[in-house]
């Protein structure tokens, strides 16, 4: 809600829990509660402002003002839910093929067509030949000086800076490849070259009734 011009795809997962005429009422109530829910936020932020407007001394919130007004700008594009059942292999390639089609709709992202520099290629080619050797270790987790110097060593990248590398690594994160918490002061020089490692261990971290299934330990 706070990106400008965002796109999200609301994906509803455990399909095989449900009956098949379920699947339909439930993509359908989903959808209301999300189209409720930014109307709710449109009326809050119309009124927050009306609110700051028509106060007495409106010079006084004018931060306030310039940041509700923002986020008034934010416009956000909501798709059709997906219903996948996560155990089907040809339901994970349904989803597959429904976010690349929407990927590729220039009306819903018209950078798509910017045509990336060389280098972007070569260093994500070679970042995954970073993470596939056997030298790396399995959490997949690398210094961002580190990971500048092994670029370094192949030949068309021995002029890589850290500046341009730190402007690929954002590219990167955004589509995935890897992970780079640059605003997390603690993470800023830690690069995650093994995204799928995060996953499992947040898995273990983050469960479902995690508290109680530990008040039920004994």
């Amino acid at each position: 809600m706070r990106v400008p011009n965002s796109v999200v795809l609301p994906v509803g997962t455990h399909v095989d829990c449900c009956q098949e005429e379920e699947v339909e009422k439930k993509r359908c109530d989903i959808m209301a509660k999300i189209t409720a829910m930014l109307a709710e936020r449109k009326s809050n932020l119309t009124h927050f402002i009306d609110n700051l407007e028509g106060s007495e001394e409106p010079e006084f919130y004018v931060e306030q003002w310039e940041r509700l007004k923002e986020m008034e700008s934010c416009m956000l594009t909501i798709l059709n839910l997906v219903a996948v059942n996560c155990t089907d292999h040809h339901d994970i390639k349904k989803l597959e093929a429904s976010i690349l089609e929407h990927v590729k709709n220039e009306q819903l992202f018209p950078e798509v067509v910017r045509v990336l520099p060389p280098v972007y290629r070569q260093v994500e080619a070679a970042i995954v030949d970073i993470a596939q050797s056997e030298e790396m270790a399995d959490h997949g987790m690398m210094d961002l000086q580190y990971l500048l110097s092994k670029l370094s060593q192949y030949e068309h990248l021995a002029n890589l800076g850290r500046e341009l590398l730190q402007d690929i690594l954002r590219y990167l994160h955004r589509i995935g490849l890897v992970v780079w918490y640059e605003e997390i002061k603690h993470l800023e020089t830690t690069v995650f070259l093994q995204p799928t490692f995060l996953i499992t261990m947040f898995k273990l971290l983050v469960r479902y009734r995690l508290v109680q299934q530990l008040e039920s330990i004994s």
